[in-house]
């Protein structure tokens, strides 16, 4: 069995495989300094939830933004599990050429989404991930990674909107029935979920313009069903796409990872 984690800036996620079926898939929030002890917590309760026993994990591949956990996590797995994990990273064999100035700045699951998602679908795309971030990442015919674009992600905005306006409330991040609103809870709904749309749908069409081109376009992240439900150009949804990738990059670096 595989174990795969992906750890963002605000929620981590993390998936076993058995060969190339996930049984499993789990969204927790990323704590900066968790310890290699909670790591384990949490992963022996996700286990048991879902009748998995940790000893038959055989291999793990970790995607992780976050420097501070780096150390936790590598202890976690090779403490607890007797395994050394596979960090996304420099050096990694990912199959697909980086035509970005510095491969380097490229994040993790950028690269992880990218992946998955020409694997899966083998043509131009972009992959849309709403995420802390919201990022666009475009990959050529040839499966080359091209670059791309980020912006704030939803939550990120919606926040400072929170904290910066100080009448304004929290709400649930749904998409209200008019844009023009009558109240305001509604009419923050209406920025946020339209305003995001928006911001999508003009950022692809600006890279339409730019390719002289239609990619098809793959969107993720755990907001991306409540905003591309009011996009015009979002083909469609793949809610593992990360996880999805992550075990393609394993399999492509798959020497024994004993620790």
């Amino acid at each position: 069995m595989l174990l795969a984690i992906d750890v963002g800036n605000t929620n981590t996620v993390i998936g076993i495989f058995e060969g190339n079926t996930g049984l499993g898939f789990w969204r927790i929030r990323t704590v900066e300094d968790a310890t290699a002890d909670e790591y384990w917590m949490m992963l022996r309760n996700i286990a048991a939830m879902s009748s998995v026993d940790p000893s038959r994990i055989s291999g793990i591949i970790i995607a992780c933004v976050v420097p501070t956990l780096i150390g936790a996590l590598e202890d976690m797995c090779t403490h607890f599990l007797e395994l050394r994990p596979l960090f996304v990273g420099p050096g990694i064999k990912s199959g697909m050429p980086i035509r970005y100035d510095n491969p380097r700045e490229v994040g993790a699951d950028r690269i992880v989404n990218a992946v998955a998602a020409y694997e899966k679908y083998h043509c131009e795309l972009i992959a849309v991930d709403f995420g802390t971030a919201t990022t666009f990442d475009y990959i050529n015919e040839a499966g080359e990674y091209e670059g791309g674009a980020i912006a704030p992600g939803v939550k990120i905005a919606a926040e400072a909107l929170f904290h910066e306006a100080s009448k304004l409330f929290r709400v649930e991040l749904v998409a209200p029935q008019r844009v023009i609103a009558k109240d305001t809870a509604s009419a923050i709904q209406s920025g946020i979920i339209f305003g995001y749309a928006s911001l999508v749908d003009g950022i692809l069409l600006r890279m339409f313009e730019e390719l002289g081109s239609r990619p098809k376009v793959i969107a993720t992240g755990g907001l991306a069903r409540v905003i591309t439900s009011e996009t015009k150009f979002v083909d469609e949804i793949e809610d593992n796409l990360t996880m999805d990738g992550l075990r393609i990059l394993y399999e492509r670096n798959k020497p024994s990872r004993k620790a």
